[in-house]
């Protein structure tokens, strides 16, 4: 008859799964630290698992999930501090969109005044050959009288 193996399979089964579950935790920790936007993808990458198995662990789901809601959608690759906008840059750019917004404006005022006079004209001239047109047709045509 053959020895009972079962326990040393489980006790196997069961360090394979704790030591998953620690790379798990600590793709995650290491993706946070980083800041690199948490994701399944990335901790499955990171951690060397399998999405669908991230996504069976609820506590750990539930870390990704939240974790990801508290990046938000932040870049895949962050602005270094040297190269970002200064207030005051951020301030003259939006001062010169608001002077553009205004001369926009005014432009867009100008051309529908001109469109306004355009039409206006187009309909009297429209008003003037219709009239002229009535006059000759009453002109030329006859009455008959009983």
């Amino acid at each position: 008859m053959r020895a009972d193996n079962t326990r040393h399979i489980i006790a196997a089964a069961r360090q394979r799964r704790e030591l998953t579950r620690a790379k798990a935790v600590q793709a995650l920790r290491v993706l946070d630290a980083k800041g690199v936007p948490v994701t399944f993808d990335a901790v499955a990458a990171a951690a060397g698992v399998s999405r669908s198995w991230l996504y069976a662990q609820p506590d750990i789901r539930t870390e990704i999930e939240r974790l990801r809601s508290v990046s938000g959608r932040a870049p895949a690759t962050p602005v270094p501090s040297r190269q970002r906008s200064s207030d005051a840059s951020l301030l003259r750019r939006l001062e010169a969109a608001n002077q553009r917004i205004r001369q926009l404006t005014e432009e867009n005022r100008v051309l529908r005044t001109q469109l306004a006079q355009a039409l206006g004209e187009r309909r009297a001239a429209a008003n003037r050959e219709t009239a002229a047109a009535r006059t000759a047709s009453r002109r030329n045509s006859v009455t008959i009288n009983s």
